[in-house]
């Protein structure tokens, strides 16, 4: 029949066609030199690579021992970045995601502290970084060290919450609550366990409040004991690191039912007039309030990092990614919790 032979004759045509296109590209590829073949696989695989790291996955490298013992200095993760929404270039135009952060989840953020270079050199260093897997940070301060522009912490408060210390140990006051709630229970209401490193034992606080209270009376120019001097000489290099320290000094400073100078036989706050320490010390008493829409990151190692008791909360905007699994060094190998 005629359209048998219509149909016939066009895929003789087609297959005629494509062979010799087959044929043409296999010359092309013959007349070329090897080194634009290399260039052209190169170029290929940077791109892939570029891809994967600003929309899936990206590699990170743990710069500070902050998140010990969940991950250690110079481990090697990558990092979930699809969950929370990749940004569509490097360092702007977030897209939408799967969902936010939770709290206990372990996140990348941009480091509210840091000072760009300007956004060429930032788009810049983030692409040398993916391409080179975390390798090669060009982004580094006066003293050849990396400036940090990311950081990577754990989500403990969520909008809404209050969060405080009390003698290093975390309390959550979330919205619709009345009471205080302490860290593990938390985790245990949850179902979930991460574990949490103190460099102070309980025991220290004792020295935080004796050093505190002494650093308070001579700030205020009164004279501290020789039990408050002994604190000061013996802790006060890590009280400095010590949110217990700095929670007793602003309370003796503030506080007017708190401090018992018995030496002048009275009480009172020492300055209750300096207004930008009483607000502090609201904040210590009170806690940090999370407002909706950021959270408040904490690194595990509480009495060795910085986060955000120092820096405040953090935009949800600025959270990249989510810890996935360390690949480096082998024998670490696993998913991060």
């Amino acid at each position: 029949m005629q359209w048998e032979k219509n149909v016939q004759a066009t895929t003789e045509r087609f297959l005629s066609w494509r062979k010799k296109r087959s044929l043409a590209r296999k010359a092309r590829q013959k007349r070329r030199n090897p080194v634009v073949d290399w260039i052209d696989a190169i170029a290929s695989a940077v791109l892939i690579v570029l891809v994967i790291n600003q929309y899936l996955l990206q590699a990170y490298q743990i710069p500070s021992p902050s998140m010990e013992p969940s991950l250690l200095v110079r481990d090697r993760i990558f990092v979930n970045k699809i969950i929370y929404g990749p940004e569509l270039v490097p360092g702007m135009l977030k897209m939408p995601g799967f969902r936010v952060p939770r709290r206990g989840d372990v996140i990348i953020f941009e480091s509210p502290e840091y000072i760009s270079s300007g956004p060429v050199k930032d788009i810049l260093q983030r692409i040398i970084y993916m391409i080179t897997l975390s390798l090669v940070d060009i982004d580094k301060d006066e003293f050849g060290q990396p400036k940090h522009h990311f950081l990577i912490k754990r989500a403990i408060g969520m909008g809404g919450d209050r969060i405080r210390m009390r003698e290093g140990n975390v309390e959550f006051l979330t919205p619709g609550e009345s009471m205080w709630m302490p860290e593990a229970k938390m985790q245990e209401s949850l179902g979930m366990h991460y574990p949490v490193v103190r460099t102070f034992n309980p025991d220290d606080y004792r020295y935080f409040r004796q050093s505190g209270i002494g650093i308070a009376l001579m700030e205020a120019g009164l004279a501290a004991t020789q039990d408050q001097k002994d604190a000061i000489a013996r802790y006060y290099e890590t009280s400095q690191e010590s949110s217990g320290t700095v929670n007793f000094r602003m309370r003796a400073l503030n506080d007017e039912i708190y401090v018992n100078l018995w030496q002048y036989r009275t009480e009172w706050a020492l300055e209750p007039y300096n207004f930008s320490r009483a607000a502090y010390w609201r904040i210590l008493q009170e806690g940090y309030y999370v407002p909706f829409g950021r959270i408040f990151p904490m690194g595990d190692n509480r009495d060795n990092s910085r986060d955000a008791r120092y820096f405040g909360t953090v935009s949800l905007d600025k959270v990249l990614g989510k810890g996935l699994f360390r690949y480096w060094p082998i024998y670490r190998f696993g998913g991060i919790r």
